[in-house]
């Protein structure tokens, strides 16, 4: 069993048929919250959940409401509020990430519904952000707690969403306006280009428990993390700068592969999984708990919501008068 497996997910299942969990989690609010500052994800299994409504349903009743504005992710059905997972091959892994950890707000609590689980693999790998502080060798985090690090992202190219869908504008004055209010930079490029850095920070301390976290999307903006062959085939192509995603320490020194890797094997060390079932639905502490997903074959489909957005200033602050 991997080191970091035994507090994630709690698993919570119905005491009896015909619990309707929306009802239940909306006058229990206090109570999850508690049990997600101790586990940091939550597996709710068993409550007879079938569709995007009731997932939509029982998110809103956690949350208080939630977040439509993400531009990262597709509409899941007709709903403004609930999103398709990532598309991405089948054959690969998506690599641990805090959801949207690499910009200047994110949601606190991230919700994944299962409405058909892969024939085989899928799987949804958790990892406690506390634990590898802990693990990290000690040096490595304290230069991230140092330095933080440099997220660059280009869009115009086709492979990845375009800079109109992230900002969902057509307008170049509104991305501008958009990026200096979350203290992004932003660099037209010819050809209807966009590069986009941000500065900020790698590790963090949670707002409610006060506990250090590794707080970052390291693994999905390193080139590293492509693998050997995508990684040749994107630098024959793209001059490093251009690259569609990559990140730096903050003071836009090289991360190494060899860092790289160091922490590819402490986060799979240190993951917990369950397969899927229809109807689950996981809820995490965006903060505490990181999530990733294993390749799959066959049909899968998951949907995602997202509440309670916190800004990065407002975590400053919260820090400072800790």
């Amino acid at each position: 069993m991997p080191e970091g497996g035994g507090g994630l997910p709690l698993i919570l299942e119905p005491a009896h048929a015909g619990v309707m969990l929306s009802d239940w989690a909306g006058q229990h609010r206090d109570e999850i919250e508690s049990y997600l500052s101790r586990h940091g994800a939550i597996l709710f299994r068993g409550f007879g959940l079938s569709s995007i409504a009731d997932f939509e349903s029982v998110a809103t009743s956690i949350t208080g409401g939630l977040y439509g504005g993400y531009g990262d992710l597709p509409r899941a059905g007709k709903s403004e509020n609930i999103y398709a997972s990532t598309p991405f091959p089948n054959d690969m892994s998506i690599l641990f990430h805090n959801e949207s950890s690499h910009l200047s707000s994110w949601p606190m609590k991230i919700a994944f519904f299962c409405m058909i689980p892969s024939e085989t693999g899928g799987e949804t790998p958790l990892l406690d952000c506390r634990e590898v502080c802990r693990k990290m060798r000690p040096e490595l985090l304290e230069k991230f707690e140092k330095l933080g690090v440099t997220y660059v992202r280009n869009f115009g190219d086709g492979l990845d969403v375009s800079w109109q869908q992230f900002f969902h504008t057509e307008d170049r004055s509104v991305v501008e306006e958009t990026c200096k209010a979350e203290a992004l930079e932003c660099e037209w490029k010819p050809g209807n280009g966009l590069r986009i850095r941000h500065r900020t920070g790698a590790v963090a301390n949670h707002p409610r428990t006060g506990e250090q976290i590794f707080f970052n999307q390291i693994q999905l903006h390193h080139p590293y993390c492509l693998g050997k062959d995508v990684r040749e085939s994107l630098l024959s192509i793209y001059r490093e700068e251009d690259l569609p995603r990559n990140v730096y320490f903050g003071d836009g020194s090289v991360i190494e592969d060899s860092v790289m890797e160091e922490l590819d094997e402490l986060y799979w060390r240190l993951d917990a999984e369950l397969p899927w079932q229809a109807g689950d639905i996981i809820l995490l502490d965006n903060m505490l708990t990181a999530h990733a997903r294993k390749p799959f074959s066959g049909d899968r489909k998951i949907c995602v919501a997202m509440g309670q957005m916190m800004e990065r200033n407002t975590l400053v602050a919260k820090r400072m008068l800790n």
